[in-house]
């Protein structure tokens, strides 16, 4: 079930009524119900996965607290249960997301050899929203382990833990120490909190329908004819490209932390105006800072972080941007991606103290607006640059693209209106840019630390819901629909 269809319209008004009518004690089975449900919605066998996930890590879980209560010393035996637990979970997420995709690696090999190739295949569909509840289930096993928080006895509120709807498919990951906590002690109805939330989903609406989706059809068009279009077009759909991921992912991210808020339950921020960063350093501490920092405190930490040299920390940072990208796709491009985001994050850490230094010489204060400006727009660069990767279908198709953009001859696009016949027309321009400085706007107000929702709420009523369906009026008036409505993928489902 999507967000954006009109099933999931009716779906959640539901949900929550009968959510907040039933009593505390039983409510978190009607919610894991709706999740189940909810899941159930785009392939109903695949629901097994989940539950075995779920089951997989529930045992874990409590056989390590037995452990940790009665057998302390026994810290091998912990470690085992760990490890089981991690490459049982693994072994389901490689057969699903990464066998076809690791045999045609193989047999990429063998072409250059000459032995024979593997002629294995599975002709399997990816569960949606496998590497996001596989990645949460995980992280509650080790910190279990690492006595951060005691193993939920209760199989039915750790099973809801794990398939919680607004968040199961495409985050953000959250940790046991936030949401479990929450579903043991649920909230009453709060008449605030229910429009703060709503307020949300309808800013995450807006990111979706009015930007991502009308950005879409300009992207999908030129690069699915790369050959066709020159670099001036490749150029502006890579640029757009950046935005539209941004609003679709950050969209669906707002949706479900709004979603979550309606009924009571505050989920982790994943993205904090991440296009304002003024390093590649920075752009991932406000980026899907949900992955981001699940990286960090269960694979860069574990690793050695920063406390083995740099050298170690180099290594580290590069290893955890390549498992980033394959954690993304099966397909050598993501990894190239994210390789491209580790090399840039460990040239930027070489020349930090340069950059300071420089700095300090020309007594440049670190909230200097002009040198901001150019960090900002130099960080984007590079951004963009490796989203072409992350976007294009293959890594030579990729190539080709930069090719093009750095070989084009006459940056002019809009002179002749060219533009406006591949699938955008003049209007939608318009609403595009409208939206895209009111995106800017809003990531500005939050960059400063200012709570638009709240100068929103504080408003005389009147203002307020004028404000609250103006917005929603604009969403259904330039919302991008489709014909007679069919309702599109996020992005991040795919992975």
């Amino acid at each position: 079930m999507l967000f954006n269809s009109y099933s999931f319209f009716v779906f959640f008004p539901i949900v929550v009524i009968v959510y907040f009518l039933l009593p505390k004690r039983v409510s978190y089975l009607w919610l894991l119900t709706a999740s189940y449900y909810f899941y159930m919605g785009w392939n109903a066998k695949y629901a097994l996965l989940l539950l075995l996930s779920t089951a997989i890590t529930y045992i874990s879980g409590i056989v390590i607290q037995w452990l940790n209560d009665n057998r302390p010393e026994k810290i091998e035996a912990k470690k085992w249960v760990v490890v089981g637990c991690i490459v049982a979970n693994l072994a389901i997420l490689f057969f699903f997301k990464y066998f076809n995709f690791t045999i045609e690696s193989i047999n990429a090999v063998l072409d250059h050899t000459s032995l024979p190739t593997v002629n294995t295949s599975l002709d399997v569909l990816l569960p949606v929203g496998i590497s996001f509840y596989t990645f949460q289930a995980l992280g509650y096993t080790v910190d279990v382990y690492r006595r951060e928080i005691e193993a939920e006895k209760n199989f039915f509120r750790y099973a809801l833990f794990v398939s919680f709807f607004p968040q199961l498919v495409a985050g953000p990951i959250e940790r046991s120490k936030n949401l479990l906590n929450q579903l043991r002690n649920p909230k009453s109805y709060h008449y605030g909190r229910m429009c703060d939330g709503l307020l949300l989903m309808i800013w995450g609406y807006f990111l979706k329908l009015v930007i991502a989706d009308r950005i879409a059809i300009f992207v999908d068009n030129v690069y699915a004819n790369v050959d066709i279009y020159d670099g001036r077009y490749l150029l502006l759909a890579s640029v757009l490209f950046a935005f539209q991921i941004y609003c679709d992912f950050a969209g669906y991210s707002t949706i479900a932390i709004g979603a979550a808020e309606v009924m009571g339950f505050e989920l982790m921020e994943n993205f904090n105006s991440p296009y304002l960063s003024q390093s590649v350093a920075e752009f991932w501490r406000r980026w899907h800072i949900s992955l981001s920092s699940w990286f960090k405190d269960y694979l860069y930490i574990p690793l050695g972080g920063n406390r083995k040299g740099k050298i170690r920390k180099y290594i580290n940072i590069m290893i955890v941007f390549l498992v980033s990208g394959l954690w993304h796709g099966a397909n050598w491009s993501y990894v190239v991606w994210g390789g491209l985001n580790g090399v840039y994050q460990v040239i930027g850490a070489i020349f930090t103290p340069l950059r300071n230094k420089i700095k300090e010489n020309l007594h440049l204060k670190k909230n200097f607006l002009p040198l901001m400006i150019v960090y900002m727009f130099v960080t984007f660069i590079l951004v963009d640059l490796t989203w072409i990767f992350f976007r294009a279908d293959t890594i030579q198709h990729a190539f080709d693209i930069i090719e093009s953009i750095f070989h084009m001859n006459d940056p002019v696009l809009l002179a002749n209106g060219a533009l406006y016949d591949l699938g955008l027309s003049k209007p939608n321009f318009i609403v595009l840019v409208i939206s895209l400085l009111l995106l800017l706007l809003a990531d500005v107000c939050k960059y400063r630390g200012v709570k638009v929702r709240n100068v929103i709420l504080n408003l005389n009523i009147i203002i307020r819901w004028t404000i609250i369906i103006v917005g929603i009026l604009g969403i259904l008036i330039f919302g991008i629909w489709g014909s007679g409505y069919s309702e599109t993928n996020f992005i991040y489902f795919q992975f």
